[in-house]
């Protein structure tokens, strides 16, 4: 384990039918990393994690989106699955976990049919992304550019296709995180200097 993200707490948002390595691979990469990871959900409790069409693990809630507040996340995780993508891309509550993450240009990591939630939040105009090849057209329909890549980083959005990507996916989420957290502490101290010579 190293400490590279020892202050960084990472948001995993998922329900019942997540392809189960598209939420324990990054899961596990972000805390080898050193960052505390957090699983939520709308109901407390476990969630089911499939492998293709076959149930899978379950997976611990830390806490429900009801519970969960964005300001206290340093980064979003988006794990695919059909079932759990087209689900969670219709609740109100994670559509607005995402979009406050965007808003404070915080990393976004969404794999397989994980971007169907930035789509519906309304956040990829713009952005070029990747994903599993069923969602192209909806990210074109909703302004943005698809391409077929491994791994796709467009500013703060991290986007990736399959399981197999995973190694590149996280490795990319983890660069990712890194230069935000190291952004934000170049701006806290350039308003910590600003505020001195203004005594």
């Amino acid at each position: 384990m190293t400490s590279e993200l020892k202050h960084c707490k990472v948001a995993i948002l998922a329900v019942d039918g997540f392809e189960e390595v598209e939420l324990t691979e990054p899961q596990r990469a972000l805390t080898e990393a050193g960052a505390r990871v957090e699983v939520i959900s709308s109901e407390p409790g476990e969630i089911q994690g499939f492998r293709h069409v076959d149930k899978g693990t379950r997976v611990k809630v830390d806490r429900t989106f009801a519970q969960a507040k964005p300001d206290d996340y340093d980064a979003v995780v988006l794990p695919g699955g059909v079932i759990n993508g087209d689900a969670i891309r219709l609740i109100p509550e994670a559509q607005a976990f995402v979009k406050s993450a965007n808003a404070a240009h915080k990393p976004i990591a969404a794999i397989c049919h994980g971007g169907w939630l930035p789509v519906s939040a309304g956040i990829v105009k713009g952005h070029t992304m990747t994903s599993w090849p069923s969602l192209q057209d909806d990210i074109r329909n909703a302004g943005g550019t698809w391409v077929d890549q491994r791994v796709v980083r467009d500013g703060n959005l991290v986007t990736s296709r399959k399981p197999d990507d995973l190694p590149a996916f996280n490795a990319e989420l983890i660069a990712c995180l890194t230069a935000s957290l190291k952004s934000e502490g170049a701006r806290g101290q350039a308003g910590r200097e600003a505020g001195k010579s203004h005594r």
